[in-house]
């Protein structure tokens, strides 16, 4: 079990509470990753399985990316990371 109270950096990592900014229509989004059983997209917790997750990792705040959708690329900015 990871606790992630003791967690804290400027990277994306398992537990951390991620905003993103759509490039496109400035659109913020806000989500946790979480393990599999906890994910649920309604409330704002991600798989860190999920792909969205997998691209996220490593990333740090102000760093814009490319994600491939179902209907095409998406760019975000990540906007700020934390760890609640």
């Amino acid at each position: 079990m990871i606790d992630i109270s003791k967690l804290s950096g400027p990277q994306i990592t398992f537990g951390a509470l991620v905003t993103l900014s759509d490039e496109d229509t400035k659109e913020k989004v806000t989500y946790q990753i979480v393990g599999e059983h906890e994910a649920n997209i309604k409330s704002g917790k991600l798989s860190v399985s999920a792909p969205l997750a997998r691209s996220l990792m490593g990333k740090e705040t102000g760093e814009i990316f490319e994600f491939l959708m179902p209907r095409g690329n998406k760019t975000y900015e990540i906007i700020d990371v934390s760890y609640p």
